[in-house]
């Protein structure tokens, strides 16, 4: 792959459009490579480290864009509709030269929820089945950061976030579309736009392509193989009832799979992650000890543990009305919750409603987006209080919670956090601090 890379960048003015790790991980892709370097970044402070490159920093940094033959854009830069179209199709990415000078079978994992489970699951599975198999992407590791360590009979698992996926050129071998929430509507003009570029997964795919793709999302015609996939369709190919798991024709009583994972929810993701072991020629019991042994995530209901009689979960990683709502679900009692943070304008309602409906007694909310449901909340059965902060809001959950306290939060951590690890993380402190 390096000999393509080569080729595809010599001779070029090339530009790294943000310097965040991707961002740096492409700088040293380049310099190897004869070709001039151009880095762009709002936020970068110009360092003797990076004197050698053109630089573009500050309010204006976009403005160079037109100057360059390629544009290398980083996941967590938002253009919206700020660049012409000939801006655009100047724009690729480390996710996009995987997939369009791959080497190696590629199953590309995303969606709103559950696909760095699924993703991280499904790598295991493959691993413990004796497959040479590597996790990269979203999920921390770069896409193009681990290719020295490809060798033939690899296969790559690739978390793919929107950001990644939006201007891709190709698709994975296997391509998985777990599920399309309202999400990161502050990097997109509308959910259509954020919709279009999870959907990019597969709009690329050829015949010999496999969709898997949770059955809600589906709304063309495919000319390629397609499974569906879904939690409560008995007519989809990968589906889940109270007691039993289908794939693809094969049922597994859901009493016989043994997980760390908490929720009914992830016996959606083991299905997928089980279906593409299966389509790669893994062995079904080995797959299915390969679910036992899988430990899960941090930040994705995570026990902190039980302190006080009280059991902390930490969910931080929810940043939508849906998958709080499936948290609350994966328990038999929930007393208190802990929502709010960075609100994007997301609709609230069926949150709202869940909770309404709940026999949740402490409602914990954080700002901004908890403090504007605050006055849609039924506050006679319960108690609702508006924290300051977390440091708050676990003070709080300390004096009223008797059973349970979960932090799912349906709500990005930005302006608050550098991220849901470091709320997470925040949480888990002040949860054990004595």
């Amino acid at each position: 792959m390096r000999n393509k890379l080569e080729e595809f960048f010599k001779g070029k003015r090339v530009l790294i459009l943000g310097l965040g790790r991707e961002g740096r991980s492409t700088l040293d892709i380049l310099k190897n490579i004869d070709c001039t370097i151009g880095i762009a970044d709002r936020n970068l402070i110009a360092t003797d480290e990076l004197s050698e490159y053109e630089l573009y920093l500050g309010e204006n940094y976009l403005n160079c864009l037109g100057s360059f033959d390629i544009i290398m854009k980083s996941p967590g830069i938002a253009l919206l509709n700020m660049v012409s179209d000939e801006i655009k199709a100047k724009i690729t990415s480390q996710t996009d030269l995987l997939l369009r000078f791959r080497e190696n079978t590629i199953i590309g994992i995303t969606g709103t929820k559950g696909k760095s489970t699924t993703s991280s699951l499904t790598c295991h599975i493959l691993k413990e089945c004796g497959k040479n198999a590597i996790l990269i992407g979203n999920i921390g590791i770069p896409p193009l950061e681990r290719i020295d360590e490809f060798t033939e009979d690899t296969i790559i698992v690739c978390e793919m976030s929107c950001h990644q996926l939006e201007y891709v050129q190709a698709s994975p071998d296997i391509a998985v579309l777990l599920n399309i929430f309202e999400e990161h509507l502050d990097h997109y003009v509308d959910f259509n736009a954020y919709k279009n570029a999870k959907e990019n997964i597969y709009h690329f795919m050829d015949e010999k392509g496999t969709l898997i793709i949770g059955s809600d999302c589906v709304h063309e015609e495919f000319g390629f193989d397609v499974l569906t996939a879904s939690l409560d369709n008995g007519e989809a190919d990968i589906y889940v009832t109270n007691d039993t798991l289908s794939i693809n024709g094969i049922k597994i009583p859901i009493s016989g799979i043994s997980t760390k994972l908490i929720g009914h929810h992830n016996f959606y993701n083991i299905g997928i992650a089980m279906c593409v072991a299966l389509a790669l020629g893994c062995d079904k019991d080995k797959a299915l000890e390969a679910v036992s042994t899988f430990n899960g995530l941090p930040h994705r209901l995570e026990n902190i543990g039980t302190f006080g009689g009280v059991q902390y979960i930490n969910d931080s990683i929810s940043t939508c009305p849906s998958t709080a709502i499936a948290a609350v679900k994966s328990f038999d009692k929930v007393d208190t919750i802990i929502i709010g943070g960075m609100d994007r304008g997301i609709d609230y309602t069926e949150l709202i409603s869940f909770i309404n409906s709940s026999d949740i007694e402490n409602i914990i909310l954080l700002p901004d987006s908890g403090y504007r449901i605050y006055s849609e909340l039924d506050g006679k059965k319960r108690n609702i209080y508006k924290a300051e902060n977390l440091i708050d809001a676990v003070r709080y959950a300390k004096t009223v919670t008797k059973v349970r306290c979960l932090l799912s939060p349906a709500a990005a951590s930005y302006g608050f956090y550098k991220n849901f690890e470091e709320r997470g993380e925040h949480f888990k402190e002040l949860v054990t601090k004595q």
